[in-house]
């Protein structure tokens, strides 16, 4: 017989809600080294939409800029 496996769980997920476009920002600039490195791990990777709650066309700006800060050597 196999041991009884118990399965938590958990109330409905709170809905992520994109924090630029709280914000109401048009453009992320990839000077700002403080908010890109609050998008990356502690390796360097971009994180995903899913665990960031950002919206796909701030995250696609959000990886530009990770990208072209990565280049001139402000985050890595």
């Amino acid at each position: 017989m196999q041991p009884k496996r118990t399965s938590r769980r958990r109330g409905p997920a709170k809905p992520k809600i994109c924090r630029f476009c709280e914000a109401k920002v048009n453009f992320i600039d990839f000077k700002d080294a403080e908010t890109l490195s609050k998008f990356q791990t502690e390796k360097g990777k971009i994180m995903p939409r899913r665990i960031t709650g950002t919206c796909p066309d701030h995250q696609k700006m959000l990886a530009i800029a990770i990208k072209r800060a990565r280049i001139i050597a402000l985050v890595y």
